[in-house]
């Protein structure tokens, strides 16, 4: 049985935003949403909280320490098209510790700040959601 596919995933996403106002988002090289910018983040590890885990998953995909701010929202990340179904939790936070670097890179092949006013197309329903629940 697949997470996301066979049952319902439950992952975390995390908005960095640098001095300049700008968004760090990393390009995916899986699935769901292949291709596309995402917020750095992941799956919730059985027995985690997903503060836990949104602390793990950026120390192990960015090499950074962080703090949460605040939770932002969460995404129904529903993709028929995909056959995928992930409940996601969305937090602000702000690096505490450590230089931003692709740490996996088999999972994203390029990372990136963005103007908030200046995103990709190709962005996650994850990441648009993430950005709305930041504007309100």
């Amino acid at each position: 049985m697949k997470i996301g596919q066979d049952y319902i995933g439950v992952g975390v996403g995390a908005v960095i935003l640098n001095d300049n106002g700008e968004i760090l988002l990393l390009l995916r090289e899986r699935s769901p949403e292949a291709g596309y910018w995402s917020i750095p983040g992941g799956k919730v590890e059985f027995f985690d909280t997903v503060e836990d885990s949104i602390k793990r998953e950026i120390k192990e995909e960015l090499g950074v320490e962080i703090d949460i701010i605040k939770l932002l929202g969460v995404t129904n990340h529903i993709l028929i098209e995909e056959k995928s179904h992930w409940v996601a939790p969305s937090f602000l936070v702000k690096i505490i510790k450590g230089e931003v670097k692709n740490m996996e890179p088999n999972k994203h092949k390029d990372i990136k700040w963005f103007s908030i006013d200046n995103l990709p197309d190709n962005i996650t329903l994850t990441t648009k959601k993430a950005i709305e629940y930041l504007e309100k």
